[in-house]
């Protein structure tokens, strides 16, 4: 299968909502992704980066904490659900991911705050993710800014 830009975006969109599930539930991980495998028609998406986000971040979750949070306004317990999920899968993407343009990566992560993300939290997480990518990717960065 070709992986086209909708097969990564319906990935990340699956992704978050598998790290939410993540987070508040506490399940196994293998068991998420069964039921995401099994729930979901999955023939559209690039499983392979499903699978990545998902256990990318849980397996290098103290890493990518570390990377985000020291732009935070606020205690990383006090954020809510989906844009926790959001910064971690977004800044695992933007630390292992540099095949995927640092755009691609904050505007997929905005367009998924603005469809579950409470009112505003798109702001936020692009002002975090901008200061992530200026870090974690500063020579694209520059090169795109000219």
């Amino acid at each position: 299968m070709t992986v086209t830009a909708s097969a990564r975006r319906k990935a990340r969109h699956y992704a978050m909502q598998a790290l939410y599930q993540w987070q508040m539930a506490g399940s196994n991980l293998n068991t998420i992704e069964a039921e995401f495998r099994t729930d979901n028609d999955m023939s559209k998406t690039d499983v392979p980066y499903f699978h990545e986000l998902l256990h990318g971040v849980a397996k290098n979750l103290d890493e990518v904490e570390g990377i985000y949070t020291e732009y935070l306004d606020r205690d990383v317990e006090e954020l809510d659900p989906v844009s926790r999920a959001l910064l971690r899968m977004s800044t695992f993407e933007l630390k292992n991911r540099i095949d995927v343009p640092y755009k691609v990566v904050i505007n997929e992560a905005v367009a998924l705050a603005k469809k579950f993300g409470p009112t505003d939290a798109f702001k936020f997480i692009n002002g975090i993710l901008d200061k992530v990518a200026a870090k974690e990717r500063s020579v694209e960065v520059k090169a795109d800014k000219g």
